[in-house]
């Protein structure tokens, strides 16, 4: 799978913005702050709907624009898609694919699938665990696009649990009526039966990148492994069957409900889980230097990349500002391991950043202008 061209209006930086694509290595080459990220960002928003740089779509609209559309043309095997997403920050996005507006946006997740390391990754390592949590889910997503629908499902659960508990116990510190809590058993299965499902993923998930992870980690730092990825559910217990999972999480509700009634939010679900990265015996998260972790979360991506390679659809492959932080061994061997991919897209401040072996078509970005070179 690989994107054949890439359009842009009131995208960020750009007013408009054409940009056919070619298999292979494409790299964006110019002075930071021109728009190279905005062009990658675009991409990986239409395979995961959201941006790997701000937790909200108003950034993403051009100042002055009311909206944003990244639109682009897919091409897998012999079959050809446009999907497209207009940005409404505030209302409802939308999306079209083959022209056809009958449809959500979450229906186009699938047709672009991509893998991006950027700078903003060393918080996998060394970041709080929600940064982690994302990582798990956006590729459990791209796995599955079902899925995507299982993590709404859970996040509207959630809220709405959450809104119970809050009034219940603000009702409580005032002296105000009991609150019916017989509602929150039902919002209690909810929350189990959506987590359970998430939860069945995350393990699989995370069983199918450990070895993965260690052999990326292997090949970026020869001998400075092993790497162990470890799931911290916040429901105590080893199920691993969905049924089993269900059972986990609403013992875990029941035994938290005080607590929770007393601080009005909900301590257990997947929502307050981890995932361990261990390097060595150590945790990474204190004690791997900062080389270590630099390599800790390219082995992460570079594991996804071959996990979704191996399932049938490889992903197109975004290497955003990442060489111009790696030292010279490091940057040497990420780019024998990518150079092969059907499609990379590389951003760079300056063309020595980009490593001879990633050979390909080149972009100058300056001054809103994206020219071949």
């Amino acid at each position: 799978m690989h994107v054949t061209h890439l359009s842009l209006a009131d995208f960020r930086s750009y007013t408009r913005a054409e940009v056919p694509l070619d298999p292979g290595v494409t790299a964006f080459v110019g002075p930071n702050g021109q728009g190279k990220t905005n062009l990658v960002e675009a991409v990986g928003y239409l395979a995961t709907l959201g941006s790997h740089r701000v937790s909200s779509d108003a950034p993403l609209v051009r100042m002055g624009a009311d909206r944003a559309v990244v639109r682009a043309q897919v091409r897998q095997g012999d079959r050809q898609q446009l999907v497209e997403l207009e940005l409404n920050p505030g209302k409802a996005n939308r999306a079209r694919i083959n022209r056809s507006s009958q449809v959500r946006p979450r229906d186009v997740l699938g047709i672009v699938r991509t893998v991006l390391f950027a700078p903003e990754d060393l918080a996998l390592v060394k970041g709080d665990p929600g940064e982690r949590r994302r990582f798990l889910d956006e590729l459990i997503t791209a796995r599955s696009p079902r899925m995507a629908a299982v993590r709404s499902d859970y996040d509207r659960v959630l809220k709405q649990r959450n809104t119970l508990l809050k009034s219940t116990a603000l009702a409580r510190r005032h002296g105000g009526r009991a609150m019916d809590l017989s509602t929150l058993d039902v919002w209690d299965q909810h929350l189990a039966r959506a987590g359970a499902e998430l939860l069945a993923h995350r393990l699989d998930l995370i069983a199918a990148l450990q070895p993965l992870a260690d052999k990326a980690y292997e090949q970026l730092a020869p001998g400075g492994g092993p790497v162990a990825l470890e799931y911290k559910p916040s429901s105590p217990g080893d199920a691993h069957t969905r049924e089993a999972l269900y059972e986990q999480v609403m013992a875990a509700l029941a035994d938290a409900r005080k607590q929770e009634i007393e601080r009005g939010v909900t301590l257990v679900g997947p929502h307050r889980d981890d995932m361990n990265l261990k390097l060595g015996q150590l945790p990474a998260k204190g004690y791997a230097s900062h080389g270590e972790s630099w390599s800790y979360a390219l082995a992460l991506r570079l594991a996804s990349y071959d996990l979704l390679r191996a399932e049938g659809n490889e992903p197109v492959l975004i290497l955003d500002d990442v060489f111009a932080e790696l030292d010279t061994r490091r940057r040497e061997r990420l780019a024998e391991l990518v150079a092969p991919g059907e499609q990379v897209l590389v951003t760079a401040a300056v063309d020595d950043d980009v490593p001879h072996v990633l050979t390909g078509a080149r972009y100058a970005v300056a001054d809103g202008a994206v020219e071949r070179v």
